[in-house]
């Protein structure tokens, strides 16, 4: 579908239904399971033309996204699927396979090293994986690398001459792609894990050398019947984090 003009200035517009913006909101989720069901090229063109809307600092758009559709998509899977069989085998690969920037802290503290086990206890639980069963661990991480069977993979990069507020922008970007997505019957399921493999996927994308890789994204039709997509993660109410000052 192509997306209208708006029939009125930014300014004057209204939003006829805020339901729908905040089903859009609520019912994001990162699927980690999606249907062998094709996206419409146009259909991904008009929901990344909405993202575009984000704010950024100075309008300065730092964005740049590569679609991995077909056979390129498979191609892609496999090799970062062999260089993560291959780290696992052999640990001291890591090395090879760093990321540009820290995603997570260096030394976790609390209350986030609990949100962050309290998540992936939940994950596993759901999928009957247990603790010390390295094996469909590993397997499960893997999925990530297929984009959890997507038909559609994102890779979003960044010039590495901006600095670390644009990375705030970048975030604003993202979750409009989520966003429009749902408009339009989609799910995602965004993707820190790919950093690792960044001198894999740059070269093959074909990003210049400037470029750096900010995530990776699962997109595509999620399926319903997948145990994983039930799982749902809990949120803090707003007022565990608001702070009034008056």
């Amino acid at each position: 579908m192509t997306q209208p003009a708006l029939p009125q200035s930014q300014v004057q517009t209204t939003v006829a239904d805020p339901f729908s913006v905040d089903a859009a909101m609520l019912s994001r989720f990162s699927a980690r399971a999606f249907e062998n069901r094709p996206v419409d090229r146009g259909v991904i063109m008009d929901l990344l033309q909405v993202a575009g809307r984000a704010p950024s600092g100075t309008n300065t758009q730092p964005w740049k996204v590569y679609v991995v559709q077909g056979a390129r998509r498979d191609e892609l899977v496999q090799k970062v699927c062999a260089a993560h069989d291959a780290v696992t085998a052999d640990p001291s690969l890591a090395a090879q396979y760093a990321e540009a920037y820290d995603y997570y802290p260096q030394q976790w503290v609390s209350p986030y090293i609990d949100r962050r086990r309290a998540c992936g206890f939940g994950l596993y639980g759901v999928l009957g994986i247990g603790k010390g069963d390295k094996a469909r661990m590993h397997e499960q991480h893997q999925r990530n690398f297929k984009f959890f069977d997507a038909p559609v993979g994102l890779m979003f990069t960044i010039d590495k001459v901006m600095g670390r507020g644009s990375l705030l922008d970048y975030g604003m970007f993202l979750q409009n792609v989520m966003l429009a997505a749902r408009a339009r019957g989609l799910h995602t399921c965004p993707q820190a894990a790919w950093n690792n493999f960044a001198n894999i996927i740059l070269p093959f994308v074909g990003a210049q050398e400037q470029e750096m890789l900010v995530c990776g994204m699962a997109l595509g039709y999620a399926d319903t019947s997948a145990l994983v997509n039930t799982f749902e993660t809990e949120r803090e109410p707003a007022t565990s984090f608001t702070h009034w000052v008056e």
